[in-house]
């Protein structure tokens, strides 16, 4: 096959893998069509008052000051004498949409969601906003108009700042509070003349949502433990009861109104937050007012955590919630029906109501669950061959109406406790059934890819191993499995996407017996006994390497789990000269890998980027940059003559290193001088990220000038992306490269292959007939190219830092909010040194590329297939879901990656042609 089209449907399958994961495991649980279930008792409370402190950790509000003082003296003082309070448990991603989804529409967002929008409302869901009779909201833009917009009718009112507001750099966040505290004072006291608004908010079901976005911001610019951020939750404190004391007086203090005050997520002390740290995932709870129980002193309480002594809160009853369990609260409290795609559980310790009320609750509660559960079955039973649909045993028709019929009829009788535990175990019943019908085709999509996994990775491995000769294959059979697919699939009316994840093992596999050797047997009538020799033979050929590949692939497995084994890797790996024999033919190259090694292993054993920041070790990386390079300048003339405008372009590439390092400290020590991004600074910054791919193409083609101008340009973007010790690491990656490079060089000439790197220029074509056999030494070069690639994802942070979002990496570019941008600069962050290992391997090993590009797709992702989690701790699950996708991102991007390789390095831009070249 073509290279450049070997490269196209490699691409195309693994978009398609990848694609699959979010079928398989993470479509959207949402289902429509059920009946909104209301309690037939008079609410406790006709209004709500709810308050989301976003990023607001649970100890930074509870935790007493250091001299003893109250932190946030009002909402302790409701804890201690008129209200419950408890942890509300978030789960991944810990970020402000999901949470906040969670916590008015009760149900966690899907994955497939959360990359569908990040301010829109993608996908369509039921919230308490929408179930009662008017919602007043006000605070952020990103947040406040995904639950106007997916509000039916027109009775959700927003209040927004702009979204220039929301600026990191800014002097004081916390005014994006006092604006919403502000705003609602003046809505309460303009409404007291307004008859018409007046006449709104007498109604009964209204909700009043604050959103207080300060906290966050001050959290992400200036650390959790900063002053501003603990000055923020005073000024939040003290908000909440000016907000209370208002709300109180103009009601009349009729006593009927309730209050909720929690948060979306919390925060790591280093300011970020995405990911499953317990600082992430454990935010506050405090309810008080109508319908409410008050506190209940206990003697002793005991929870995993221990936080209750540090909190001094021992003799007060703690009650903890998921997430989710806030919306049916707050329905109950105010007597509309529970979000219809909820999934929380009401936490009835929380209600302060008779026991009827709360049996009749609970019953309700049940029954919008078992409704999804109904409507999941009707719509998976619509969808599958009678003959093949099996039903959830649990809970089939009947025993839906068995468990209904009981707990109605002890509620009748007066067994209110008897109906709550049949209504808990019917929700647990129908939660399970739920995922039992969301899950029902994993099975079947599964097997499809999988098939897909192993015969890519055959068509693979045979390619690298042989030059074959094309051979028939017997189409008929494979025509006859694609047809009765096919009709299969028609039958049970999938999605369209079913029919790729389906039919891709078809073509694919039928590719493998193309290429396979043909085999000299005796002619035989029969296609499917010619199909079963033919994959016997393709076993037996793939088997050896096979093992080798499974064996070195594991290791590489084990590093996304632990960081530690990179460093073991490259320990390693630096005594690869002493066991090649290469020291004894080049001691100087030999000596400076395994010292650099040794000094890149140490990148792993740090901590994760962004706990530490430190603009002086920035600066120590631009040093070290311009030191280096200028070492690699001087060895590069010591193997031959350098165009003098090279050296004026390397010259000026080694200035802007040092620019862009004192930009970087320039920026952080604007900001701590609260004085804003200086508009210079972040002119230099995106013009760097501008030029990234054009400076290279200016260099000349000859491989250490071009390599080197390729890092310069990749480490300027990398230092105006870094923080701390993370911005040393390019520096030493790109000295084991060099050497690298030239360790393979004296390797090749081990082999009889002679060509000097001096002379190497990567615009002269190849010529195809000095294209030599694999040999072990390329699959070994293999090996140390994914090693590398693994390194330089992984060498400085974990999956953790990666779904965590610091805002700190991107101030040199922008301070003002706006996930997109953000988001892909810390992206780009993380991959482009990726495309420095890719540049190194293959223009150093151009040559071979024909044979070595192919052995770049590394099928180890099949290992993370099956790691996929969808059960245990939600960490587990988004670390699971996070290896997955990162590697099958990586092998997208390094095909990606090394097409843009190709072009950096056989291409020029020539600024004067008519200028004439000298040489030294």
């Amino acid at each position: 096959m073509n290279l450049t089209v070997f490269f196209v449907v490699g691409l195309l399958v693994h978009i398609v893998f990848f694609m699959s994961i979010f079928d398989i495991y993470f479509t959207s649980p949402l289902v429509h069509g059920m009946t909104p279930q209301r309690v037939p008792l008079a609410p406790p409370a006709k209004r709500l008052v709810l308050f989301v402190a976003d990023g607001l950790r649970a100890d930074s509000l509870l935790q007493p000051n250091a001299n003893g003082t109250r932190r946030a003296p009002y909402i302790r003082n409701i804890i201690e004498e008129m209200g419950s309070w408890g942890v509300s448990h978030t789960r991944v991603p810990t970020e402000s949409r999901p949470g906040h989804v969670a916590l008015i529409a009760g149900f966690y967002e899907d994955v497939s969601a959360v990359a569908r929008g990040w301010k829109e409302n993608p996908v369509e869901f039921d919230s308490v906003f929408n179930e009662s009779r008017n919602t007043w909201c006000w605070g952020s833009p990103d947040i406040l108009p995904m639950f106007a917009k997916g509000a039916s009718g027109d009775h959700v009112y927003t209040h927004m700042y702009s979204a220039a507001m929301e600026d990191f750099a800014a002097k004081d966040a916390s005014k994006l509070d006092t604006w919403v505290f502000d705003e609602v004072k003046a809505f309460f006291s303009s409404a007291k003349g307004n008859e018409s608004m007046l006449a709104k908010l007498r109604q009964e079901q209204n909700v009043f949502f604050l959103h207080l976005l300060g906290i966050d911001t001050n959290g992400h610019a200036h650390r959790p433990m900063s002053s501003e951020y603990l000055k923020n939750v005073e000024i939040v404190d003290t908000g909440v009861e000016e907000v209370v004391s208002i709300v109180e007086d103009f009601f009349d203090n009729d006593g009927k109104t309730a209050y909720i005050f929690t948060s979306d997520h919390g925060m790591t002390n280093w300011g970020t937050h995405g990911a499953g740290h317990p600082s992430e995932t454990l935010t506050p709870l405090v309810a008080w007012g109508a319908g409410v129980q008050g506190p209940q002193r206990v003697a002793t309480q005991h929870f995993d955590d221990r936080y209750l002594p540090e909190w001094r809160l021992e003799n007060v009853k703690r009650l903890d919630v998921s997430q989710a369990d806030i919306a049916p609260l707050m329905s109950s409290l105010i007597g509309v029906p529970i979000p219809l795609n909820s999934v929380g559980i009401l936490p009835l310790e929380y209600l302060n109501n008779s026991k009827v009320f709360k049996a009749e609750s609970m019953y309700a509660n049940s029954l919008q669950i078992m409704e999804q559960f109904k409507v999941k079955m009707a719509q998976k039973k619509d969808t599958t061959l009678s003959v093949l649909f099996t039903p959830y045993q649990l809970l089939t028709e009947s025993k839906q109406l068995d468990f209904i019929q009981k707990a109605r009829s002890l509620i009748q009788q007066g067994e209110y406790d008897e109906a709550i535990s049949v209504c808990h175990a019917m929700i647990a019943l129908a939660t399970e059934g739920l995922t039992y019908y969301h899950t029902y085709d994993r099975f079947f999509l599964g097997c499809s890819v999988v098939l897909g996994f192993v015969g890519w990775t055959s068509y693979v491995v045979l390619i690298i191993l042989k030059t074959h000769t094309t051979s028939k294959a017997p189409g008929r059979i494979f025509f006859s499995v694609a047809l009765g697919i096919t009709l299969f699939l028609l039958v049970q009316a999938s999605p369209w996407t079913y029919y790729i994840y389906c039919l891709l093992p078809v073509p694919i596999w039928y590719s493998v017996l193309l290429v396979s050797t043909t085999i000299p047997v005796l002619y035989i009538d029969s296609d499917f006994l010619y199909l079963l020799i033919r994959l016997a033979s393709v076993s037996a050929d793939t088997a050896q390497l096979g093992s080798i590949d499974f064996a070195c692939s594991s290791l590489q497995v084990v590093s996304f789990f632990y960081r530690a084994t990179l460093t073991v890797g490259l320990a390693v790996l630096s005594g690869w000269p002493l066991f090649s024999h290469l020291y004894t033919k080049t001691k100087a190259w030999s000596l400076a890998w395994t010292l650099v090694c040794l000094l890149l292993a140490a990148f792993p054993m740090m901590p994760v980027v962004g706990r530490e920041p430190s603009v002086t070790l920035v600066m120590c990386a631009g040093a070290l940059t311009v030191l280096t390079s200028a070492c690699f300048l001087s060895v590069s003339r010591t193997r031959g003559p350098v165009q003098r405008r090279d050296r004026q372009l390397c010259a000026c590439q080694m200035v802007h290193v040092a620019l862009c390092a004192y930009v970087v400290s320039s920026t952080h020590s604007s900001l701590s001088q609260k004085q804003g991004l200086p508009l210079f600074n972040q002119l230099v910054s995106w013009m760097t990220l501008a030029s990234l791919f054009v400076v290279p193409l200016m260099s000349s083609t000859r491989l250490f000038q071009r390599l080197l101008s390729i890092s310069l340009s990749l480490v300027s973007t990398y230092l105006l992306l870094s923080t701390g010790h993370e911005a040393l690491f390019p520096p030493v990656l790109s000295l084991l490269m060099f050497v690298w490079i030239n360790l393979e060089q004296e390797a090749t000439h081990t082999q009889g292959v002679s060509s000097k790197l001096s002379s190497f220029d990567f615009s002269d074509s190849i010529d195809i007939t000095k294209i030599r056999q694999l040999k072990l030494d390329d699959i070994r070069r293999s090996y140390f190219f994914i090693f590398f690639i693994v390194t330089a994802f992984f060498g400085t942070g974990n999956i953790a830092s990666i779904n965590s979002f610091d805002p700190a990496s991107v101030y040199c570019f922008l301070t003002v909010f706006n996930p997109f941008v953000m988001g892909a600069l810390l992206m780009w962050k993380v991959i482009q040194l990726s495309h420095m290992v890719t540049s190194c391997f293959c223009c150093s090993h151009v040559r071979f590329k024909y044979n070595i590009k192919k052995l770049i797709l590394k099928e180890y992702k099949r290992h993370f297939f099956f790691l996929v989690k969808d059960y245990g701790s939600w960490l587990d699950i988004g670390t699971s879901i996070s290896h997955y996708v990162i590697v099958m991102s990586m092998t997208i991007f390094l095909m990606l990656l090394s097409i843009v390789s190709h072009i950096l390095t056989s291409r020029r831009i020539h600024v004067c042609r008519k200028m004439k070249m000298h040489f030294p």
